[in-house]
């Protein structure tokens, strides 16, 4: 009795173990094999290699662990591509896996739950407001009537520049990059200025400020698990404040255009040359149109709009270092089929403002150039910061030297 009761023991193990080994393979089988990665910590995954500045950290980790790796930003996987082949790859061969972004506390919660076009999903909506972006908002023909705005404004970055230079003052050279930025981008969305000394300017600028700002911080809630629903940095609380402000704004802004466009209608007067807001609201207001536009997703175009395009510009005058060819023209394809450099991403989500970008980022610095010697108060400091669009630990501080005689007048 006892033998009959130790084999039937022994068959119970065997069956067991051979159930576990079955399903241990079948599991190896089925799971996908991962690129290295370092040794993780609990709970917060290989966040702690990434400090102080990740770029930096992760090229450390892929010159030892190759060129894709995968990690864990706290309970979040992430593989890394550190190289173009690589990069091309996933942009080329996997481009459909990466066809949504990401979503982030801060984004979702300033674009009315990503109602906006840059971090909406990918389907019906997304693919409409491409169509319009490239056919209407950003198209050669909208660029070539908003031509006199971006003239205007090069030209007054220009007659300041000159008074500072008369006066031998020095510049913040970055700090007056954005502003000439902010103006054009507010100009030719709202036709307004976000630079001039009123309350409403003011308001714009610092919007946009506080926004960088926020989707840039990290949040713990964003990476760690069980932070979700937690708001242990505050992040709420400034969150709703700049939200609940922009919707003040841009609610005021487009009230004076809808007020503005009723009594053209009533007049039967005409607009040369409509704003982007003005073409938003045709589009939501054409009862024929394949998709209605809300309230919330014009409000939420605007505000992306503005914050994509300014860190797209910033990125391309960060990258005016890179060597430029006999024939003048750069080495690098920054529109998406060259892989060292996608300042402008590359597929289908690529931006749109590429061209907008590239005409801002050449005129602008071909008049700093042409009119303008520069002399550096202090050193130059490569050191770089943190933040999106990789800005100086230092801001570089210039003084303008007149270099054309007589300078063009204006």
């Amino acid at each position: 009795m006892a033998d009959i009761q130790g084999y039937i023991i022994l068959f119970l193990l065997w069956l067991v173990s051979t159930i576990l080994v079955r399903a241990i393979v079948n599991k190896n089988r089925t799971k996908p094999r991962l690129p290295p990665s370092p040794l993780a910590l609990p709970i917060i995954g290989h966040l702690h290699l990434l400090a102080p500045i990740p770029h930096q950290a992760l090229h450390k980790l892929s010159t030892r662990y190759g060129p894709l790796i995968h990690i864990f930003l706290g309970s979040v996987p992430c593989v890394v591509a550190s190289t173009p082949e690589t990069a091309k790859e996933f942009l080329k061969t996997h481009e459909n896996s990466f066809r949504d972004r990401p979503k982030s506390v801060a984004v979702d919660f300033l674009t009315y739950g990503s109602a906006d076009f840059s971090f909406a999903p990918y389907g019906p909506y997304w693919k409409f407001m491409k169509k319009i972006c490239m056919t209407e908002l950003l198209g050669g023909r909208m660029l070539d009537q908003l031509l006199p705005v971006r003239h205007e404004e090069i030209t007054q970055f220009l007659q300041f520049l000159l008074k500072k230079a008369n006066a031998r003052e020095s510049i913040d050279v970055g700090s007056q990059l954005i502003k000439l930025t902010n103006n054009v981008i507010s100009r030719m969305t709202m036709s307004q200025r976000c630079s001039d000394n009123d309350d409403e300017a003011n308001e714009v600028r610092n919007l946009v400020h506080e926004v960088a700002e926020l989707t840039r911080k990290f949040n713990l809630s964003d990476f760690i698990w069980f932070c979700k629903n937690l708001d242990l940095q505050g992040f709420g609380k400034r969150l709703k404040e700049v939200h609940e402000r922009f919707d003040t704004m841009t609610e005021r802004i487009i009230k004076e255009h809808e007020e503005v466009r009723k009594i053209k209608k009533e007049t039967g007067e005409g607009d040369p040359v409509k704003d982007l807001l003005h073409i938003l609201l045709d589009i939501s207001e054409d009862d024929s149109s394949e998709m209605k536009l809300t309230r919330d997703n014009i409000k939420a175009f605007i505000l992306v709009y503005n914050y994509a395009f300014i860190k797209f510009v910033l990125m391309q005058f960060h990258d005016t270092k890179s060597e430029i060819e006999e024939n003048g023209k750069s080495q690098l394809d920054v529109r998406g089929q060259y892989f060292h450099f996608l300042s402008f991403g590359s597929g289908r989500r690529g931006c749109p403002g590429t061209t907008l970008a590239l005409q801002m980022v050449q005129t602008s610095l071909a008049a700093l150039i042409q009119c303008f010697d520069w002399k550096v108060k202090g050193t130059v400091d490569m050191q770089e910061g943190t933040g999106i669009t990789l800005p100086r630990a230092h801001p570089l501080i210039c003084v303008p030297v007149t270099r054309l005689d007589p300078f063009p007048s204006f």
